[in-house]
């Protein structure tokens, strides 16, 4: 849905939305900040409430800072500017960010970085700064990256002559490509329990089960055995990966809701979701505490039962301090859930 800010050289800031020309005035509302010089104006019948309050909340945060700081913010590479000075009119100021070659590497590094978004290594947010949202990348710029790295990455994985991680290629490129593209019966992103599927079998199966068998058949040219730490592995980041895929939905609720994606968070409320998925994460380290607490080893038994206790308080402490009604606070905490995901890997080595 498009939308369009006007800033006037009497200092009034109006939103109009496209495909709704015919408005008549008792259809719109005058929304005043705290300064009377701004003003924004959205639709009051209720076919149209929804999207009036997402779009008045977005303008009405930036607006406030528009007046507290009185600033020029500008995007690089985009054709939008807003001037921070109230009554003045929008215009260009080109010194911001000159042009330089180190600046234009820098920034074009930083575009690529953000669309790539190395999730699995550093859990990200903040998607409408991502290239292809703001505008930075084409379409065509995001289609000739991704086919060019799919080609590359199923070469790597022909020539290293490894089956076991060629189909864990060629697996997770399916998966995520029903996960995300939008054609016909596909973009399964839209639905809550095959989104959180998809993410459960690449996390918690192919991951897991693949690289152990690329290890052990082929760098070290051993049978394959299924372990005990397998079995752990899969078992405990399955737990993980239906919180990743329930938790990554508690701050987008708004925009979810804006667009008809019926996650979990719409359909259940921000709190319960929370808590289910903290919940399930503590029945995780339960499990695990049990397991280490097996092992005939003294030495992985102090480890295991140990650093799971001490993740699980952790979490916990953690997850009471959390404020639901903040979206930065809830991203905080989803942020650190990425955090203990990745120190579970420190540990499983040692389970025996």
């Amino acid at each position: 849905m498009d939308a369009l800010l006007l800033g006037s050289s009497t200092g009034g800031l109006s939103l109009f939305i496209s495909g709704k020309s015919s408005w008549r005035s008792k259809d719109l509302k005058a929304v005043h900040f705290p300064s009377s010089a701004i003003r924004v104006q959205v639709p009051t019948n209720k076919s149209y409430n929804l999207i009036g309050n997402f779009y008045t909340q977005r303008i009405q945060h930036c607006a406030r800072g528009i007046l507290e700081t009185s600033t020029v913010f500008q995007k690089s590479n985009t054709k939008f500017l807003v001037n921070a000075t109230s009554g003045h009119p929008l215009e260009s100021e080109p010194k911001a960010y000159p042009n330089t070659p180190w600046n234009s590497a820098k920034n074009a590094l930083d575009a690529f970085y953000r669309f790539s978004r190395p999730h699995t290594v550093i859990g990200t947010v903040n998607k409408p700064y991502l290239p292809l949202a703001s505008g930075e990348y084409s379409a065509l710029t995001g289609i000739m990256i991704v086919t060019s790295f799919s080609i590359m990455s199923f070469w790597l994985g022909w020539i290293i002559g490894s089956w076991p991680l060629f189909w864990a290629l060629f697996v997770s490129f399916v998966l995520g490509t029903a996960y995300s593209i939008n054609l016909p019966l596909l973009r399964w992103k839209r639905f809550a329990l095959v989104a959180a599927m998809c993410i459960l079998a690449v996390r918690a199966v192919i991951v897991q089960l693949a690289f152990y068998l690329h290890i052990q058949t082929h760098v070290f040219s051993r049978p394959a055995v299924i372990s005990k730490p397998l079995i752990f592995a899969t078992a405990f980041m399955s737990f993980f990966s239906v919180v990743i895929a329930l938790f990554k939905d508690i701050p987008d609720i708004e925009g979810d809701k804006i667009f008809g994606i019926k996650s979990y968070t719409v359909r259940l409320g921000q709190e319960k979701v929370f808590w289910t998925c903290i919940s399930l994460l503590e029945m995780a380290y339960g499990i695990s505490i049990l397991v280490g607490a097996t092992s005939p080893y003294t030495w992985s038994k102090v480890i295991t039962v140990l650093g799971h206790s001490v993740l699980a308080s952790i979490l916990w402490i953690r997850a009471k301090s959390v404020d639901l009604k903040s979206k930065a606070a809830i991203t905080s905490c989803y942020m650190f859930i990425w955090k203990l995901f990745y120190a579970e890997y420190f540990l499983i080595p040692l389970i025996r």
